[in-house]
């Protein structure tokens, strides 16, 4: 949630100044200042969003309209909302200062803090943010969906989700980040715990005080945003899997029982799992899977959300995938529908920022198999200049790099 910070005493006069400050500059004119404004109440201003931008500048904008983007922008609903917020912060006895110190402990892993306030207010434990996602004290323990200067995981999460349900903590709480969240999906989906070294003692404690592990989707979720490890790890606890997590967590014999003998796929079974599963499976090295899936007839180049198999094997360095996949004709210059970029293009982004567990090494084998077959170094960079010309410095500056792409970088 991306959300501004409050000072540790705000001013609400000061919050309504910058409402009018907002308002006068869009009534300015000038046309950097107008371009900033209208950008910021596009961005929260629910019923503006969908606006072009000469059409937002012939809109009559009230005041009560420039407060509400003041206050979406600190991740409240509306400007009363927001101004009560900030009246409870001014006084340190008031639930909203309870509570947003409690949030400061379990984020920042202060064990001694959170045990004296929940000590004094017992109640805590089950109150909610007064922002939009009405997130739980647990909730914060799962790094992700609520405001994002507070997406940290201490080291010590495990024991502050554990004295959090110890004080009664529900772990089946939902919040209202991404259409309903409980603790153990925000937690598993989410880098911070990842860095932190934590996530799989994370899930275990909250699978041990009763999270819903088979949850629909939680595996394929995991997927979806990189953590592929804990998707392995939900998996072995016992998560549901459907053919598209079965195939993208590795498990060959669960992702052949939903086909028929024939070949066809079974009644609990639908293509879209079947492309999404290969997707996942080139992604995170399951050349098994990737394999058999192509003999039950998976397009090579299938696009689930825009992106083919290729194109994740190439970045993620899955070499042995992307040669599989090289031999069964995939197109080396097809571009996903989002970022439209070539294997190649995303090789290059893997190359200089490498999702977890990847060798970087093996990007450069990754490289010279995807310009044997054609790739072209032209239709790979970014569309960026300043991105593109970065890029190619780097490129230049890396002798193996260099040679894998057989003499294309000379040209450029």
């Amino acid at each position: 949630m991306d959300t501004k910070e409050l000072p540790a005493r705000p001013s609400l006069e000061q919050y309504k100044k910058q409402a009018k400050d907002l308002l006068k500059n869009v009534k300015s004119g000038h046309p950097q200042t107008l371009q900033r404004t209208l950008q910021r109440i596009k961005k929260d201003h629910p019923r503006f969003g969908n606006l072009a931008a000469l059409e937002l500048q012939g809109t009559k904008l009230r005041l009560a309209d420039a407060q509400l983007v003041i206050a979406r922008e600190h991740g409240f609903e509306s400007w009363p909302k927001f101004a009560k917020h900030i009246e409870g912060l001014i006084r340190k006895s008031s639930s909203v200062s309870r509570f947003e110190s409690a949030v400061d402990a379990v984020v920042t892993g202060d064990v001694a803090k959170l045990e004296r306030l929940l000590g004094e207010n017992p109640e805590l434990v089950r109150e909610r943010s007064t922002r939009l996602h009405h997130a739980t004290l647990l909730h914060y323990v799962g790094a992700n969906g609520v405001e994002n200067y507070r997406q940290k995981t201490p080291k010590n999460a495990v024991k502050i989700a554990e004295i959090l349900l110890r004080a009664g903590a529900d772990v089946r709480a939902a919040a209202e980040i991404y259409g309903g969240s409980d603790t153990l999906g925000l937690a598993a989906t989410s880098v911070w715990p990842f860095r932190a070294g934590v996530q799989d003692a994370l899930i275990d404690i909250l699978i041990e005080y009763g999270a819903g592990l088979h949850e629909e989707g939680l595996v394929n979720a995991c997927l979806g945003n990189g953590r592929g490890q804990a998707a392995e790890h939900l998996a072995e606890r016992g998560a549901r899997l459907d053919l598209e997590g079965a195939a993208g967590v590795g498990r060959l014999d669960l992702v052949k029982s939903f086909f028929n003998e024939d070949g066809s796929l079974k009644a609990n079974a639908t293509r879209s799992q079947m492309e999404c599963g290969f997707g996942w499976a080139c992604e995170y090295g399951r050349t098994n899977v990737v394999k058999f899936l192509l003999e039950m007839g998976v397009k090579v180049d299938a696009m689930p959300r825009g992106i083919t198999g290729l194109h994740w094997a190439a970045y993620a360095a899955r070499a042995d995938i992307v040669k599989l996949l090289l031999e069964s004709k995939a197109p080396v210059e097809l571009k996903d529908e989002r970022h439209r970029g070539t294997p190649l293009g995303w090789a290059f982004h893997g190359w200089g920022d490498p999702p977890p567990g990847t060798e970087p090494g093996h990007y450069y084998e990754v490289v010279a198999l995807l310009v044997a077959a054609g790739a072209t170094v032209d239709s790979a960079w970014p569309a960026d200049p300043h991105h593109r010309k970065r890029l190619i410095e780097q490129v230049r500056a890396d002798s193996r790099m260099v040679a894998a792409l057989k003499g294309q970088i000379a040209a450029q």
